[in-house]
């Protein structure tokens, strides 16, 4: 079985409800990523009421949550003005990185790093900075929570 890869850097234009945020600085924390958009159902509708959930129930000392919003597509109505009012409205207060448009193509760095194919996406990283998981679509609560109490058992950073 192949080593798990070290989670590439988050290519972003700004970050919201955080100060910017660099992986590297986080290991020892298992990391949680959800990439969205706000215009996405799946997104609006399952995922970042997930992980909003999954924010508010476990100590960020152990537990990163970081949203990316990614967009692809609509680009004229999902600009980080209205993903502020959006991330307000909803009470979504998790740090939310706006990833940076590709300079040629519709597929935006960070997204294109990660070889995600749509969204939601949600990414599970390891307390050494190492994806251990990449899913796309909707993750079952069971299935996540799962997953993240297999991470956080796990010990130290060696």
């Amino acid at each position: 079985m192949a080593e798990p890869l070290l989670a590439p850097d988050l290519d972003v234009l700004e970050w919201l409800n955080s100060e910017p945020l660099k992986l590297e600085d986080l290991r020892g924390k298992v990391v949680l990523i959800e990439a969205f958009q706000m215009l996405c159902p799946a997104c609006v509708t399952h995922a970042l009421p997930q992980v909003k959930r999954v924010h508010e129930q476990f100590r960020s000392d152990e537990l990163a949550v970081i949203g990316v919003h990614t967009v692809f597509e609509h680009h004229e109505a999902m600009t980080p003005v209205a993903l502020r009012a959006f991330l307000s409205e909803f009470r979504y207060r998790f740090p939310v990185a706006v990833d940076r448009p590709a300079p040629q193509g519709n597929i935006p760095i960070t997204m294109a790093r990660y070889d995600l194919q749509g969204t939601p996406s949600q990414i599970l990283i390891d307390r050494r900075g190492r994806i251990r998981s990449r899913t796309f679509g909707v993750v079952d609560d069971l299935s996540l929570g799962a997953r993240l109490g297999r991470l956080l058992g796990e010990t130290g950073v060696d």
